[in-house]
């Protein structure tokens, strides 16, 4: 199952957009990737035991890494590129150059294959969410 819709999302503007409104390059093609890292980690909090932008590797216009423990308890070092999100690494701050995996446009994607528990966290998520909405709906 490959899923890229946040149930999140559904409520409103993604955290990188805010930040590129707050940061005056709003309608450029610039990305800095530890923003848009930032905003990959707000999403997806929910679903994993831990999530956070590194501190020790090297972020820059065009990448980023991003550390991530599943509720598995497995952790990963993963790289953010224009290209998208792959496993770098088996431990935080690790990167191994000769680990060939695959990029995933979004991190539901990339969550997906490596959680079964993030499925199920982001499976109820957005069964909480379409449940809130119908009730609003009723009301």
């Amino acid at each position: 199952m490959e899923t890229d819709c946040n149930p999140m999302e559904l409520s409103g503007v993604s955290g990188f957009e805010e930040a590129a409104e707050l940061n005056g390059f709003e309608g450029t093609d610039m990305k800095d990737m530890r923003l848009e890292a930032e905003a990959v980690v707000n999403d997806v909090l929910f679903a994993v035991n831990t999530m956070f932008v590194s501190k020790t590797l090297r972020c820059a216009d065009d990448v980023a890494y991003i550390n991530v423990e599943t509720r598995e308890r497995n952790r990963y070092c993963l790289e953010l590129t224009e290209a998208g999100l792959r496993v770098v690494g088996y431990a935080f701050d690790q990167v191994d150059d000769h680990l060939q995996t695959p990029y995933h446009e979004t991190v539901y994607s990339l969550l997906d294959t490596l959680s079964p528990a993030y499925r199920e966290a982001f499976g109820n998520a957005l069964l909480q969410r379409l449940e809130a909405l119908k009730r609003e709906g009723q009301s």
